[in-house]
């Protein structure tokens, strides 16, 4: 059986060169979001599905691992089934079938990768497994369609914080990354300790709108280094302290401000450190930089980066706020290339909640 479907996925595969448009159906479930794509040539979104389980969470003040999966197995169908209508096709009618393998949380993985597999089997398309930082990083083609490898990426979201060098579709550095919290979940755990409802980061940037950023002043003596690693856990528990300290003197706090200051310092060790990190690296790689992850939708973060880079003569890009939380037009993006060199994995492929992406600093 497995010998005919890879018969059947391999003339799809080699039947490729003699199209003109490409189009990947895409699916993404590695933490709360169930979404289905089609997207054309790397670039074009023909359509894209996206379930969040936002609701589901906030009693819990953050993501249950299963809750989140059996979210996913009741959606996936019905959220798989609108992207291909919305693209007006029929499952016979993709050239390949891609979804996120890792990392992530493993039981909502399993329920993509399981989905995916029948899928392509089912229609004897070939089958991709994408790396979800790729998937990101990937985020900016479709809001940038003119963006080419090599370029410096700073990766940013509730689990990941990193600075990776881009030098290929297929190819990633890794410049530097955080030693303990990313900023997103150094965002999330600042936000619980304001007493601010889940989804924290973005309730924290809606309070930092009305608050004064300079009121409050939080020293990180490791993010003042000359190295390209953050550290965000004791910025995040000068806060607590901050609000323990208030509590027990009877002191008011202006929640707004002190949500406004914390900002401004993340965003600020985000900003320093990427655009330091670009102009290290030389030629074409240091001359553009790109945002990509949950926590680009920050607009502080994006209007930061992007006049500290544009000062320095770097080219800077960021995705549509669609394309900037988990979604599978990503995932489709990512995967268009390692499709068209024809590296497409085999149904036996498993879910990597830790994958890691690229190779580490020289000395790392």
């Amino acid at each position: 059986m497995t010998t005919t479907y890879d018969a059947r996925a391999a003339a799809r595969l080699g039947a490729l060169g003699t199209k003109r448009n490409v189009r990947i159906l895409a699916i993404e479930t590695s933490c709360d979001e169930t979404a289905a794509a089609i997207v054309q040539n790397g670039r074009t979104v023909l359509s894209s599905a996206v379930h969040t389980q936002i609701p589901l969470h906030v009693p819990y003040g953050g993501v249950v691992p299963e809750i989140a999966s059996r979210s996913h197995v009741t959606k996936i169908g019905p959220v798989v089934g609108k992207a291909l209508a919305d693209a007006g096709m029929m499952l016979a009618d993709a050239d390949a079938v891609a979804v996120t393998n890792g990392p992530g949380l493993v039981g909502a993985l399993l329920v993509g990768l399981s989905y995916a597999k029948g899928l392509a089997y089912a229609a004897g398309l070939p089958f991709l497994g994408v790396h979800h930082i790729a998937s990101h990083i990937a985020a900016n083609y479709l809001t940038h369609p003119e963006l080419r490898p090599p370029f410096v990426c700073l990766v940013v979201s509730g689990g990941h914080s990193e600075i990776i060098a881009v030098e290929g579709y297929d190819r990633y550095r890794l410049i530097g990354s955080t030693r303990d919290d990313a900023a997103g979940e150094a965002f999330d755990k600042a936000a619980r300790a304001l007493g601010l409802p889940y989804p924290g980061g973005p309730n924290l940037e809606a309070l930092a709108e009305g608050g004064d950023p300079n009121r409050y002043s939080f020293h990180s003596a490791f993010n003042e280094g000359a190295g390209f690693d953050f550290s965000f856990s004791g910025i995040k528990t000068a806060l607590v302290n901050r609000l323990e300290q208030a509590r027990r003197s009877g002191e008011a706090v202006d929640r707004a401000d002190l949500a406004a200051s914390f900002q401004r310092t993340i965003v600020e060790i985000l900003t320093e450190k990427a655009v330091r990190a670009a102009r290290s690296q030389p030629g074409e790689t240091g001359g553009k930089l790109a945002l990509a992850g949950g926590v680009s939708a920050n607009k502080a973060l994006r209007a930061a980066l992007e006049q500290r880079a544009r000062a320095q003569g770097i080219a800077f890009y960021c995705p549509e706020f669609r394309y900037c939380t988990d979604n599978a037009a990503m995932v489709g993006a990512a995967a268009y290339e390692k499709l068209c060199a024809g590296r497409v994995d085999a149904l036996s492929l498993n879910a990597v909640p830790y994958l890691a992406i690229g190779t580490a600093p020289d000395g790392a």
